[in-house]
């Protein structure tokens, strides 16, 4: 029963600053990506949501690591519904929209809603042709809620790469408010092949949503952990890392070592990505975690 047990991102500045995970001597991109995949042999790739990379650069994330290495790598924001700047997008796509600072979706003109999927399906490419492409990442914001508006905006980023498995999350708890509606949410995720994002996170809030251990794809199971600290999550908070600030103890881990081997035999990929990404908590804790399914297989 083999598992595949990474972190969301290898580049954090907290995890780079606190001088506990990397060597004194990776001092270089190249050098620190290098050492994590010694460590891990998979990693969620989220610089990808704020700006759309190069094609060069995941060419480069596909020569700097091993034969076996994965890469999940996180939807672009524009396409998950998020309030995008102008400033991130290419630059001649900028000058395109001339002097719109802000971006939603619906607002995009088509001609450069097509060029951003395709120039976003070219920067898979090369991670897809070295065979070292998992899933592509997408979450949803808490304004994407249950109903059919939300569910034709999935298929639609769905249909963009009919040729990538795509992972779903979602952001608000409307899609699992009750056994009907978790139903309806995991049937609707099945019928088109999506992968279901089993959510470890803070409770208690709408964008809360709870851990559902249900797999909806014949070959993969994804389960993101965030952290669960409630304080931090819908406070004001200048970073990612501020956000999921936690650092889960021995017994949480073990619990949900136990509820993941329990859903594992139902899907042939089994991912794992930490994204409590406050210095290097969710690096520790993906070791502890690997060690512990390790001894459950």
């Amino acid at each position: 029963m083999s598992f595949v047990v990474g972190t969301a991102s290898w580049t954090d500045k907290t995890l780079i600053d606190c001088g506990r995970f990397y060597p004194a001597d990776c001092k270089t991109p190249e050098a620190r990506l290098r050492y994590y995949a010694s460590i891990f042999p998979l990693v969620e790739v989220d610089t990808s949501y704020y700006a759309i990379p190069a094609p060069a650069m995941a060419q480069q994330w596909a020569e700097r690591t091993p034969d076996h290495f994965v890469f999940n790598v996180k939807a672009f924001r524009l396409f998950t519904g998020h309030m995008t700047e102008t400033k991130v997008l290419p630059r001649d796509i900028q000058q395109a929209l001339g002097t719109r600072r802000r971006l939603h979706h619906k607002t995009v003109p088509e001609d450069i809603r097509t060029e951003l999927w395709k120039r976003f399906a070219e920067a898979l490419e090369p991670l897809r042709r070295a065979g070292k492409l998992g899933l592509v990442h997408f979450q949803f914001p808490p304004t994407v809620q249950y109903g059919n508006e939300a569910m034709a905006r999935v298929e639609a980023c769905r249909a963009q790469l009919p040729q990538h498995t795509l992972s779903i999350e979602f952001r608000h708890k409307s899609w699992w408010d009750g056994p009907a509606r978790v139903a309806s949410t995991l049937d609707f995720l099945r019928i088109h092949r999506l992968v279901h994002t089993v959510v470890d996170g803070p409770q208690g809030a709408d964008n809360s949503v709870p851990a559902v251990w249900e797999t909806t794809h014949a070959d993969w199971l994804l389960l993101r952990l965030h952290g669960r600290n409630i304080e931090s999550y819908n406070a004001p908070a200048r970073t990612a890392a501020e956000r999921f600030d936690y650092d889960y103890p021995d017994q949480e881990l073990a619990g949900l070592a136990d509820d993941l081997v329990r859903m594992a035999p139902t899907a042939r990929n089994k991912h794992v990505v930490f994204n409590n990404c406050d210095e290097d908590k969710g690096q520790r804790n993906g070791i502890a975690f690997m060690k512990l399914l390790s001894a459950r297989s």
